[in-house]
C-alpha cells in the first residue's frame, strides 16, 4: 500500500472533510492531483495569495476568490464535484462564518460531493465538523524508497556533471538509508542531495553528516540533545566486566542475530567521577550509532500536562534516531518520586516505564546514577533494564591505565613516566581525579617551560584529598548496597581503608 492508494480509501468512505497535517505542501498536491486524474475528478487549490484554481494546470487562480469566505461561499454554490484544497486554511478556521460555511458544505456532500482538503503544518478540525472529518498522514519512506531517492539523486548530479559518476560505499549507502528513516520524503531527499554535492560521493563521513542534520531537523529546541563526540572503549581504563557484556550484545542490538532479543540497556550506578558518562559515550561508539543525551532537569513545566508531553517527545526524536543511544544522565534527578511536586515526577516515572517496556525501536537506553537513595524501586526492579552495573574506584592496573591515557591525550609520552608508582600513589583516586593530577601538574610545569614529571604528578597527588576519603562512609554504604545487587563493572577494589593505606 501507498499513499495515493491510501488517500482513495479514504475518499471512498465518502468523508467531506479531509484534514492533512504536513509539511510537504506539494507532495500532498502531487498525490491529490494524481488521485483525481485516476478518478476522473477535478482538482482545486485555493491560497490566500492567488484564490481558487484548477490544481492540474499552471493557470492563474481567481483573485475575487481569495478572501477565505468568498471561497466557502463559492465553493458552497458551486454544483461541480472535486476536491478542493486550501492550503493554509488553519488561522481562518477561529471564524464563526468560516465554520458554519465549512459546515454546510460537509453536509450538502450527498447532493454534490465536494470533499474539502485542509493542507497545513498543523491544524484541527473545529468541533463543529469534527464528527464529518478525516485525518490522512503521509507515510514516511520506508528502506527502499530511501535507497531509490538514492539512486535517484546520484543519477541527476551525473546528469548536472557529464563523464563523471558519484563514489559510493556499499555500506555507507545502506547506513545512509537506514539513517534516514523518520524523516519525510522531501526532506530525506535534500539531505542526500546535499550528501553527494558535497564532494560526489557518499562516505560515512556523509553519514555522520546526515545524522547531525537530520537530528537539527527535528529538535532545535528541547530536553533531548544530540551528543556528537563519542568515545571508544579503549578510552575507558578497566570496567572489563562492563566492555566484556556490550560486545556480547553488540551485533543483536544492531539486529545482525535474528533470533536474539534486542537488547533494552543498563543500569551505571557508583562512585561519582568513575568514568559511568564515559562508558554511555564508549557505548555509542562500540555499537557505532548516534548518542542521545536526555536532560531530565529540561524536561519540567510549570503548567500541568506539558512536564510528560516534553518527555513524549523526546522519546519520539530517540524513536526517529534509532539506531542509538539514549543516555539518562544522573536519572534519579528526574525520576525521583515523592518530592512534592504534585505528583509530577511520578507521572514522568510511569510514561518512562511504558515506553520502556512497549517501545520496539533500536534504542539503547545507558542510565547512570550517583545516589541509590533516590532511585524509585520500579526502575531497578529486574526486567525493566538489562542490567545494573556498579562502577566502583579504580583498581590499580585501571590507575595505571588511566594516567597513560590522560598524558597521551596531552600529547606526553607515558613511557617518560613511572606509571606503576603513580598508580600505587593515587590509590583511592576517580578517574576525573587522575585527570586533575594531570592537568594540575601540567600547568605547575609550564610555568618553568618544562615538561611535568613522574615527582610532579606525585606532588599534586599528595595535596589532593580524594573523595574516596572526604566522602568514605559514604562511599562504604554505596559498595555494602551493590555488592549482592549489582554486578561489577570490573574486579572489586579493595576495602577503601586498605587501598590507601597503601598508598
Amino acid at each position: 500500500m501507498n499513499d495515493l492508494h491510501d488517500l482513495e480509501l479514504l475518499l471512498g468512505s465518502h468523508t467531506p472533510i479531509l484534514v492533512i497535517e504536513s509539511l510537504e505542501e506539494p507532495r500532498v498536491l502531487q498525490i491529490c492531483v494524481q488521485l483525481g486524474l485516476r478518478l476522473g475528478k477535478p482538482v482545486f487549490r485555493w491560497t490566500l495569495t492567488e484564490g481558487l484554481s484548477r490544481a492540474e494546470t499552471h493557470q492563474p487562480g481567481q483573485r475575487t476568490t481569495a478572501d477565505p469566505a468568498e471561497v466557502l461561499r463559492h465553493i458552497k454554490a458551486t454544483s461541480l464535484a472535486g476536491l478542493y484544497l486550501l492550503l493554509d486554511f488553519h488561522p481562518f478556521l477561529d471564524n464563526p462564518l468560516h465554520v458554519r460555511l465549512i459546515k454546510e458544505i460537509a453536509q450538502t456532500y450527498g447532493e454534490t460531493p465536494r470533499t474539502l482538503v485542509l493542507v497545513s503544518h498543523a491544524l484541527a478540525a473545529p468541533p463543529e465538523v469534527r464528527h464529518l472529518s478525516a485525518r490522512f498522514t503521509l507515510r514516511l519512506p520506508e528502506r527502499a524508497r530511501l535507497l531509490g531517492l538514492i539512486r535517484e539523486e546520484a543519477e541527476q548530479w551525473q546528469r548536472q556533471y557529464p563523464g563523471q559518476s558519484v563514489q559510493a560505499d556499499r555500506t555507507a549507502v545502506e547506513q545512509l538509508a537506514g539513517n534516514l528513516l523518520g524523516v519525510t520524503e522531501s526532506d530525506a531527499r535534500r539531505l542526500i542531495r546535499n550528501a553527494i554535492h558535497r564532494d560526489g560521493a557518499i562516505t560515512h563521513e556523509d553519514v555522520q553528516e546526515v545524522m547531525k542534520a537530520k537530528y537539527e531537523l527535528l529538535s532545535s529546541e528541547g530536553a533531548i540533545s544530540f551528543e556528537y563526540d563519542t568515545a571508544h572503549l579503549g578510552d575507558v581504563a578497566g570496567l572489563d566486566n562492563l566492555k566484556a557484556w556490550l560486545e556480547r550484545r553488540r551485533q543483536a542490538f544492531l539486529g545482525a542475530t535474528a533470533t536474539a532479543e534486542r537488547p533494552r540497556g543498563i543500569l551505571l550506578l557508583g562512585v561519582q567521577g568513575c568514568g559511568k558518562s564515559l562508558a554511555a559515550k564508549a557505548t555509542a561508539g562500540r555499537f557505532g550509532v548516534p548518542l542521545l543525551r536526555l536532560d531530565f532537569g529540561s524536561l519540567y513545566d510549570k503548567y500541568y500536562g506539558e512536564t510528560e508531553k516534553n518527555l513524549r517527545r523526546s522519546l519520539q526524536i530517540a524513536e526517529v534516531m534509532a539506531p542509538c543511544v539514549l543516555w539518562l544522565d544522573e536519572i534519579e534527578k528526574g525520576l525521583a518520586t515523592g518530592s512534592g511536586d504534585e505528583g509530577v515526577s511520578e507521572r514522568v516515572l510511569g510514561t518512562f516505564l511504558t515506553w520502556l517496556s512497549e517501545h520496539k525501536r533500536p534504542i539503547f537506553v545507558v542510565a547512570t546514577a550517583n545516589n541509590i537513595e533516590r532511585l524509585p524501586p520500579e526502575l531497578i526492579r529486574k526486567g525493566r533494564l538489562d542490567e545494573i552495573f556498579f562502577v566502583d574506584l579504580p583498581d590499580h592496573d585501571s590507575r595505571r591505565s588511566l594516567f597513560e591515557i590522560q598524558l597521551r591525550r596531552r600529547n606526553l609520552a607515558p613511557s617518560g613516566f613511572d606509571l606503576d608508582a603513580l598508580a600505587q600513589a593515587s590509590a583511592g583516586f576517580s578517574g576525573a581525579e587522575i585527570e586533575a593530577v594531570v592537568v594540575s601538574a601540567l600547568y605547575a610545569a609550564q610555568t618553568h617551560n618544562a615538561d611535568p614529571t613522574t615527582p610532579d604528578l606525585t606532588l599534586e597527588i599528595e595535596r589532593t584529598q580524594p573523595l574516596s576519603v572526604v566522602m568514605a562512609e559514604k562511599i562504604a554504604e554505596l559498595r555494602d548496597w551493590a555488592q549482592n545487587r549489582t554486578v561489577p563493572a570490573h574486579p572489586p577494589s579493595p576495602p577503601i581503608g586498605g587501598d590507601l593505606a597503601s598508598a
